[in-house]
């Protein structure tokens, strides 16, 4: 399979239309602008028919191979969209992407639609089975440094032009939230007409698009950074996420943690003791900088009181569930104010 970036793909669809495409990353936009380059150049090609799956557990396989067999009455060529939310087709998915892959019909083009796969999805017998016949577009992310250099050329290719001070302005605006810094740009189309962005214009139109959500809150957490975090925290509440999500995901990476503390307590190697519990390698950094504040007494407390926010949100205590998420969040940050011994006995009060 052909792995290529994103900005690869409009002059390979010029070249040749494969028989199957896997878009496989984290940014949604990305993904979504990968899939509308492959869906306008197979319509060109004739492939007017659309029908989308999506592979969860509940699906049924046999539809795709069925589909894919099947003529329509006007013999219509078909996109065959499918989605897989978790990467994991599972057995009987494997074996239907084998399938299909051994013989891949010049009426149909599959386009399958995955997040990151990780090392072992990749050495799996689908993923090599389409390897052989299709094309796969990677997504990765566009970190902080990458970032004005992406809004350059996305301005550019608007007809739009800005300086550097300019640029880094909108990137702090958005931060990181591509989707939203699409949207401004097409919003500075209107207020640019000759094509120059100003500061002024992005200062005056631009809204806060920070994407808060529970993932950055526990990494900006783990990093240390009790400002950022809190900010996410509060941008979760303000956009009506619930409390019950924003602690399991906090529960659970201090589950995390201390299962890793613990481990490199016995002995362990740091490295090891990440990979049995599941932290992926560019998580590594966080995770050993998390630990150098927080040692197995103040996770224990930290579980404790994860527990305690449960009940609250239960209603089987009388407490503010986001008042304590804000409190849980700044100890994951590193920011304690009361000994683990006070906090124990405060937790047995209610």
């Amino acid at each position: 399979m052909a792995k290529l970036r994103p900005e690869q793909l409009s002059s390979a669809l010029q070249k040749q239309l494969a028989p199957i495409y896997l878009i496989s990353g984290d940014e949604p936009l990305l993904a979504q602008e990968a899939c509308d380059q492959i869906r306008a150049h197979a319509r060109q090609q004739g492939f007017s028919e659309r029908v989308i799956y999506h592979g969860d557990k509940s699906f049924d396989w046999s539809q795709l191979l069925s589909e894919a067999n099947s003529l329509s009455l006007f013999a219509e060529r078909k996109i065959l969209e499918l989605r897989i939310d978790n990467g994991k087709p599972g057995d009987a998915g494997s074996k239907a992407l084998v399938e299909y892959a051994s013989q891949p019909s010049e009426d149909n083009l599959l386009l399958i639609v995955t997040p990151k796969l990780d090392g072992n999805a990749q050495r799996s017998k689908w993923f090599k089975a389409l390897d052989k016949v299709g094309v796969t577009v990677q997504i990765w992310p566009i970190n902080e440094q990458q970032l004005p250099h992406w809004l350059e050329q996305r301005l550019r290719s608007a007809g739009l032009t800005a300086d550097r001070d300019t640029i880094s302005l909108l990137a702090a605006q958005v931060e990181g939230n591509l989707l939203a810094a699409a949207q401004e740009v097409e919003k500075l189309k209107l207020l640019a007409p000759q094509g120059q962005v100003t500061p002024e214009m992005v200062s005056g139109m631009v809204t806060d698009s920070a994407r808060y959500d529970v993932f950055s809150l526990i990494d900006k957490a783990l990093h240390g950074d009790s400002r950022a975090a809190v900010k996410c925290l509060h941008g979760l509440r303000g956009e009506g996420t619930e409390a019950i999500t924003v602690l399991w995901a906090l529960a659970r990476e201090i589950r995390t943690l201390l299962q890793v503390c613990h481990s490199v307590d016995q002995g362990k190697q740091f490295d090891w003791a990440c990979k049995t519990s599941g932290v992926w390698d560019k998580r590594k950094g966080l995770v050993k900088n998390a630990l150098r504040h927080l040692k197995q007494p103040q996770l224990q407390t930290l579980l404790r009181k994860a527990n305690a926010i449960d009940k609250a949100i239960k209603g089987m205590r009388d407490a503010d569930p986001w008042d304590e998420l804000l409190d849980l969040t700044l100890n994951l940050s590193g920011t304690f104010a009361i000994t683990p011994k006070v906090q124990k006995l405060a937790l047995t009060v209610n």
